[in-house]
């Protein structure tokens, strides 16, 4: 995703979130977050934050770095294993990808 598909302002809209709780979440301050909304250029950490968090929907306090290890094990020396995992976990109701709300409001209008 690059930065020409995340718009800021309508994810957090989508949301029904206030400046201050959608820009808190990822350690941007509001006035911060409200200069992205009007077109200032995100630095790439900041958009992958975003991404990530409000997009992705993963909260980022339940990642540990053993996680994402065990992640891209699974992935590289296990894909039918891997495979088998996601697949269980969304019929669990996990969202393991993007959902398809999540996309369409990433893009711009």
């Amino acid at each position: 995703m690059t930065e020409e598909t995340l718009n800021p302002r309508e994810i957090r809209r989508r949301l029904g979130l206030n400046q201050q709780q959608f820009w808190g979440r990822i350690g941007v301050t509001q006035s911060g977050g409200s200069r992205y909304e009007s077109g200032r250029a995100m630095p790439k950490p900041v958009r992958e934050l975003l991404r990530v968090v409000h997009v992705e929907e993963i909260d980022l306090a339940d990642l540990t770095r053993e996680d994402m290890r065990i992640l891209q094990y699974l992935r590289k020396q296990k894909p039918e294993l891997y495979e088998t995992l996601k697949a269980a976990a969304r019929e669990q109701g996990h969202p393991v990808e993007k959902s398809a709300a999540a996309g369409s409001y990433a893009r711009q209008a």
